[in-house]
């Protein structure tokens, strides 16, 4: 089952936060204006909205009072997707020119921090100091992730804990807040959004190890990017990792850098593919998804409460 089918119930207010994020980029220059749209047209499942309407469901459900919630998330996951391409250098996001790549760095660096502006004004409508406070304080541990990303670039010698350190501020840590805030929004219980959090955060975990996997294992056509785009950026990930556990294919590895070509790339993504890293790294995004259903199994029975279950049995398949 696809994930738009499994939210199926939510298709109103998801349409109504599609058309807000729209209203919300506008912009009274022509140039930010399409950069903007350019960013919010590439698409994206939009996880962190419904995760922020489904815990939403644990307490008032009211879509006008969480809405800016769901919108200010996804505007700053957009902002730091635009920023990682200028970084990265990428040319392509989710199979289409990044702003990077039509306008150049300075244009995407400006359009970035405008988007994530706009979901600090959006957060203004939610009367709610310690939402405010949640949602502050993720942002600093995500800017503090990237520039741990970039320091540990091509640094093979980094542990497991290192690289979980890493995508819990890159990736975790906003799913998690974003289970967190769309239950505190709706006044729900402090203990059912903590339970929240820790649901999102180990399915946010989990999201990473999959991507981090599909990355070797996924087509160019349906990453959006070349194969191993991770590898040859210097990102050292779970199966990476794992593989460097045998010293022949380490050996193989840590001859990677930017310059690398494509070919010895591709020679090095079959090695990695062959040493039982692509297995182990599924485990372990298996065992983060057990957990999350464990804490699941804690929340009250509801329509949300199935349907979460529903998408954590899905990111731990999603083949792209």
């Amino acid at each position: 089952m696809k994930l738009k089918m499994m939210t199926s119930f939510l298709n109103s207010d998801l349409t109504l936060i599609e058309n807000t994020l729209e209203e919300t980029i506008q912009a009274e220059s022509l140039l930010l204006r399409k950069a903007s749209l350019h960013t919010l047209q590439a698409g994206g499942k939009r996880i962190r909205p419904v995760f922020v309407l489904l815990a939403a469901k644990f307490g008032n459900y009211d879509i006008q009072a969480i809405k800016n919630v769901a919108v200010s998330l996804e505007l700053i996951h957009m902002a730091s997707l635009v920023h990682d391409d200028v970084i990265d250098d990428a040319e392509l996001r989710r199979g289409k020119p990044t702003i990077k790549s039509k306008w150049g760095n300075r244009i995407a660096m400006y359009t970035g921090d405008y988007i994530l502006a706009l979901s600090l004004e959006l957060m203004t409508s939610i009367d709610k100091p310690k939402a405010h406070k949640i949602l502050a304080n993720t942002i600093v541990e995500v800017c503090v992730g990237e520039i741990q990303q970039i320091r540990d670039k091509y640094r093979f010698d980094q542990t497991m804990r290192d690289y979980f350190r890493r995508i819990k501020r890159k990736t975790a840590l906003l799913i998690a807040v974003s289970c967190q805030l769309g239950a505190i929004a709706a006044d729900a219980s402090e203990e059912i959004s903590r339970k929240l959090y820790l649901f999102g955060y180990y399915v946010g975990m989990s999201y990473q190890i999959i991507d981090d996997i599909l990355d070797f294992t996924s087509t160019e056509k349906e990453l959006g990017k070349p194969a191993g785009s991770d590898l040859l950026q210097g990102n050292i990930t779970a199966p990476v990792l794992y593989a460097m556990a045998d010293p022949i294919v380490k050996e193989k590895i840590v001859k990677i850098n930017e310059h690398t070509s494509r070919e010895s790339l591709d020679e090095a993504i079959v090695v990695i593919k062959k040493s039982g890293a692509i297995e182990k790294s599924f485990e372990l995004s298996d065992r983060y998804l057990e957990k999350a259903l464990a804490i699941l199994d804690e929340l009250p029975q509801n329509r949300a409460k199935k349907t979460l279950k529903d998408i954590t049995n899905f990111i731990g398949k999603r083949k792209f």
